[in-house]
């Protein structure tokens, strides 16, 4: 099961963002977001508790990575939305070639 409220925070949602171009340790988290390492880690145990993002320990410090499992299933729960999308899309291009 999905869980969205997970992602619904904007924090949390950049940090994904941050994670997608590569492993990011805390503290470059931190500098990038402009807010507090307690901050950031609350929301790194949220993701990773969600299962969004893993962690390894790289000598004295843990790096964070992106899972794209979660990503996937909300792709797949999208998809027919999308589909819905695009028939509309469809249907007013049609309407406009017409016009």
């Amino acid at each position: 099961m999905i869980d969205f409220a997970v992602i619904a925070e904007p924090t949390r949602r950049q940090i994904l963002e941050l994670l997608r171009r590569g492993e990011r340790p805390v503290g470059e988290l931190v500098t990038q977001l402009g807010v507090s390492q307690p901050t950031v880690s609350k929301h790194l145990r949220v993701l990773r508790d969600g299962g969004f993002v893993a962690s390894r320990v790289d000598r004295q410090r843990r790096v964070y990575r992106v899972r794209t499992e979660p990503l996937q299933d909300i792709d797949a729960w999208l998809a027919p939305f999308r589909a819905m999308w695009s028939s509309h899309l469809d249907q007013l291009e049609q309407h406009l070639d017409r016009s």
